[in-house]
């Protein structure tokens, strides 16, 4: 691997709330197009991770480096300026305008016609299978779909790298699959994931390297077999034998 091929880097990542250390010196690099699997028991680190790499929290400690830029400092907005896109694990839709329009905010001030922007965003919509409701409010749509709208969002921006957390949680069986192949066809195009999820059988499926966190330090990391067989990563989740 050349630096060329690193997209992201963290190194020695903080962060602190009070007393408590959510991320404790956590190191990691993302190759491009790939994705980067984060695991880790409820109360790991995960999130505060996937908050610190788009800056919703400012790190207290360490550098993460995107392209080269420092990320660390940067408002959210700079972030996404940079090519760095984000879901959540409770969707940030725009409950009271229709899909088309959720589409179209993060674009405004753009130099299209208003013509060429609402057919980008119908065909970033009919990607997810959501053209026929274009014109549904947002909060018409189950918990699945609208998860299914800020990726639609995100395919808007055209991000280098997109930020998954847990985007199959209390999601049907059919819509993650839909997920699943919309990811995949995003990887096909050279996009870039970090992907934190609960759903050990979809980051297994699509992950190249897997790291994992316990109490916000990082206690194993590589590739799906590795991380599968490791005995930390195995007690961490199943506790130890004689426990």
């Amino acid at each position: 691997m050349t630096a060329n091929d690193i997209l992201l880097e963290s190194r020695d990542l903080v962060k602190r709330f009070g007393g408590l250390v959510a991320v404790n010196e956590v190191s990691f690099t993302l190759e491009r197009n790939t994705v980067l699997g984060l695991i880790g028991i409820n109360g790991s680190g995960k999130t505060t991770v996937m908050n610190c790499l788009n800056g919703l929290y400012k790190a207290d400690g360490g550098s993460i480096r995107f392209e080269g830029e420092e990320l660390i400092g940067r408002s959210p907005h700079e972030v996404t300026r940079l090519g760095i896109g984000r879901t959540f694990q409770i969707p940030r839709v725009f409950r009271r305008m229709t899909l088309i329009d959720n589409l179209l905010v993060p674009l405004l001030g753009s130099n299209l016609s208003d013509a060429e922007l609402t057919e980008q965003a119908e065909e970033c919509l009919a990607q997810v299978n959501l053209h026929g409701l274009r014109q549904n409010y947002a909060e018409e749509l189950s918990g699945g779909q609208q998860k299914l709208l800020e990726l639609a969002r995100l395919i808007m921006l055209d991000p280098k790298l997109i930020l998954l957390d847990e985007p199959f949680a209390g999601v049907n069986p059919s819509l993650c699959q839909l997920l699943l192949e919309r990811i995949e066809g995003l990887l096909d195009k050279g996009k870039s994931f970090i992907l934190v999820s609960h759903d050990l059988t979809s980051i297994y499926r699509l992950s190249s390297h897997i790291i994992v966190l316990n109490e916000g330090r990082k206690i194993a990391e590589g590739s799906v077999d590795e991380v599968k067989n490791n005995p930390d990563v195995i007690e961490a989740y199943l506790g130890s034998a004689s426990a």
